[in-house]
């Protein structure tokens, strides 16, 4: 799909918060793209349609926040300085991702693939011009 405004990139994420908050099964979102190329903006969206009001950061060098909704957890994880899946998994990646009330997103996700479920949405971001991104689902 094309974006081709912030407020498009953010309406199409608050669709997607709506279905993760209805998950009974952890919610994974994988995110790769470009630097610049939409994920924050993406996430920052998804986030308000969750209920979070706190500002969302990508948290490149803390690497993971989490951030409680309702009776569930939202986890943002940045995986763009990792340098090997084990620096994630020593942040208790594989219970944050087991745990059926946590919605996680994650940028940069195609550094960490080997370790993500089977069940991850794919989001692929492309950078087309100043304003527009093309929102690409699947691997």
């Amino acid at each position: 799909m094309l974006s081709k405004s912030l407020k498009q990139t953010n309406k199409i994420a608050l669709g997607l918060a709506k279905k993760a908050l209805k998950s009974k099964r952890p919610f994974i979102l994988g995110l790769k793209g470009n630097l610049g190329s939409g994920k924050t903006t993406f996430i920052q969206g998804f986030g308000k349609g969750l209920g979070i009001k706190d500002r969302i950061l990508s948290p490149t060098f803390v690497i993971l926040k989490r951030f409680k909704i309702k009776d569930k957890n939202f986890y943002h994880i940045d995986c763009y300085r990792i340098k090997s899946p084990k620096e994630i998994l020593d942040l208790g990646f594989k219970e944050i991702i087991s745990n059926s009330q946590n919605i996680v997103a994650i940028e940069w996700a195609d550094k960490i693939k080997k370790i993500m479920p089977k069940d991850t949405i794919w989001l692929k971001f492309k950078l087309i011009d100043e304003f527009s991104r093309e929102i690409i689902k699947g691997e």
